[in-house]
């Protein structure tokens, strides 16, 4: 990658607090969400890898959440421990490239794979006829390496134009990762080009998937009240219930960070959302999926037998 014209070698990660008791806490919590994230995300993968019952397209997407939950905690949680219980705060360029590529690429991933499930979930109800050949195992691998191949040829661009910015304001990221803003507030000179860049990848990223998602809960709820028993409507709404929550919760965040106007934005309000989506969002998604879900349990009651 082209490096910026600037004589920034490293960055310095504020962080969120510079009191070491409060450190120390913090440590302690962040520790625990990891833990329980790999725990929970791991566990998941394994049960619908073993049992049959779950080799269905709606666990494919699920397992693969879950996959790509575990990648992106480790994107950052390891560095959140260790600038934690380190009184070095410092993260080298080449580091900060390589966490905001992966970062970049894993959210736009799963932004594609939240709406790939969404269509799954169409086809299931709208079409269940149709649904198991519509849903093959080959569409259903093409739809996830889409989702990555989408997410991770958009991070390129982002990446690539982010790091080309001239870093005169300093090396001070007030935040507890390379984030986009945090990034673009220590850059000087002209940014109009790279605002247009900005929101463009917005948009195929996150506006686009969001559109997807919509339309095709349109069709499923329309297909839902058509269904005359009200026993009917609950087992079908269920189906994609769990889904619902996932989405909301996810593109809630990242809506709320990255489409409001520049001058309403709060770094300590931010950093607060960002730890949700990026640290407490992988922990929570395996928990969605599989506390109501009978076949989880059975599954994961057969593992533990």
């Amino acid at each position: 990658m082209e490096r910026s014209n600037n004589t920034v070698t490293e960055f310095n990660l504020v962080g969120f607090t510079t009191d070491p008791v409060m450190q120390l806490v913090l440590f302690v919590v962040f520790l625990g969400v990891y833990s329980l994230t790999v725990v929970a995300n791991a566990t998941l993968i394994v049960l619908i890898c073993n049992d049959s019952r779950l080799h269905t397209p709606m666990y494919f997407f699920i397992g693969n959440l879950s996959f790509l939950d575990l990648w992106y905690s480790s994107v950052y949680t390891p560095k959140i421990l260790l600038t934690c219980i380190s009184e070095d705060k410092s993260i080298s360029f080449a580091g900060c490239v390589c966490q905001f590529f992966f970062s970049a690429g894993l959210a736009y991933s799963e932004c594609y794979l939240l709406a790939a499930m969404a269509y799954d979930r169409y086809m299931a109800i709208s079409k269940p006829l149709s649904y198991a050949q519509a849903m093959s195992i080959k569409v259903c691998a093409f739809l996830v390496a889409s989702s990555y191949l989408g997410g991770f040829i958009n991070s390129s661009i982002i990446t690539k134009r982010t790091f080309a910015l001239n870093f005169c304001s300093g090396n001070i990221i007030d935040d507890f990762f390379c984030d986009l803003y945090p990034l673009v507030k220590l850059a000087c000179g002209r940014k109009d080009g790279y605002q247009t860049v900005l929101y463009l990848i917005l948009c195929s990223n996150v506006i686009t998937p969001t559109v997807l998602i919509l339309a095709s809960y349109q069709f499923i709820i329309a297909t839902i009240l058509r269904i005359r028993s009200t026993q009917g409507r609950l087992k079908a709404f269920s189906t994609c219930s769990s889904h619902l929550v996932s989405v909301t919760l996810y593109y809630g965040s990242i809506l709320y960070i990255y489409s409001r106007p520049r001058s309403s934005y709060s770094l300590d309000t931010d950093k607060i959302v960002s730890t949700f989506y990026t640290v407490v969002f992988p922990m929570l998604n395996p928990m969605i999926y599989s506390l109501r879900n009978k076949d989880v349990k059975e599954a994961l009651n057969k593992l533990i037998k």
